[in-house]
């Protein structure tokens, strides 16, 4: 049969990486790092001829983060993720492309007594994301954050939408708007000699998204989305460009007029299902 192979790559999924950094005084740093990895290339002879030759083994991919984390600190997640992508590139001739993706859960220390506890924390159910791709002809690096939940319960309304015959939504003008926020965002190639600060850009772009849901006056999720991605790219120029994905995560007001009270709209049915989904980039003008 005359068939040729396309498109294709591999590598491992979810290596699970915790690393506990022990720093003066007993109080320790912990980071949750959950790692994939993935490679392209020229791997032709191992899918047509079962030679191995050029395969690295997806176990040495797991080892390889182990490896890194041991060696010393992890820095950001995009310095990690770089790190790693620039030495998979390398790892043989056939590798045309290298590609690593990192998501990590926080966790907040405990306070005790008023305190920080040194060695003690909670999970937080949002994640900072990170991706990094490196290739022969150049490559780059993104961060951003996953299921951080945003909820205003005055100051977005949704009015003047296009109707049809199934149309039933009324027009508001001041609704409960909460979303389970997912942002990533491209940062610019460095000049020579320069060092971009991932950790503290990451900290500024997501205390920018914060802020802007809290002040926006909304009249869509579509109006609030942009505004959050033109604060963000106007106030870190290291970033050449924003995704965002919004889903309305919707509430609902209960009548409770039968149940013989009036209504104050001040009960609500949360629906997490179905919910609608804004999703958009922006990028800086000639990006």
């Amino acid at each position: 049969m005359n068939v040729t192979l396309a498109d294709n790559n591999y590598g491992k999924e979810r290596v699970r990486l915790v690393k506990v950094e022990r720093g003066a005084g007993g109080r320790h740093t912990l980071r949750d790092l959950t790692v994939s990895l993935r490679l392209t290339g020229e791997f032709t002879v191992a899918h047509v001829a079962g030679d191995n030759t050029e395969i690295l083994p997806t176990d040495t991919m797991r080892n390889t983060v182990y490896g890194f984390a041991a060696e010393g600190p992890l820095g950001a997640s995009e310095e990690f993720a770089a790190r790693l992508a620039e030495h998979l590139l390398a790892s043989g001739p056939e590798v045309t492309g290298a590609r690593v993706a990192v998501e990590e859960r926080p966790w907040r220390r405990l306070e005790v007594g008023g305190a920080a506890h040194p060695h003690a924390f909670e999970a937080a159910a949002e994640r900072h994301t990170a991706e990094a791709w490196r290739g022969r002809d150049g490559g780059w690096t993104e961060g951003g954050l996953a299921d951080l939940v945003l909820l205003k319960t005055s100051g977005s309304g949704f009015a003047g939408f296009r109707r049809d015959r199934w149309t039933t939504l009324r027009d508001t003008a001041d609704r409960i708007l909460a979303t389970r926020l997912s942002a990533h965002w491209r940062y610019a190639v460095p000049a020579e000699g320069e060092r971009i600060d991932y950790a503290g850009s990451h900290r500024v772009a997501r205390q920018l998204l914060v802020d802007t849901f809290a002040a926006h006056r909304s009249r869509s999720l579509q109006h609030t989305l942009y505004a959050m991605a033109e604060a963000v790219l106007e106030g870190r120029p290291e970033l050449t460009e924003i995704h965002l994905s919004l889903p309305n995560l919707h509430h609902v007001p209960f009548d409770v007029t039968p149940l013989g009270l009036p209504n104050r709209d001040e009960v609500f049915v949360a629906l997490p299902e179905p919910h609608g989904l804004i999703e958009a980039t922006v990028r800086r003008a000639g990006a």
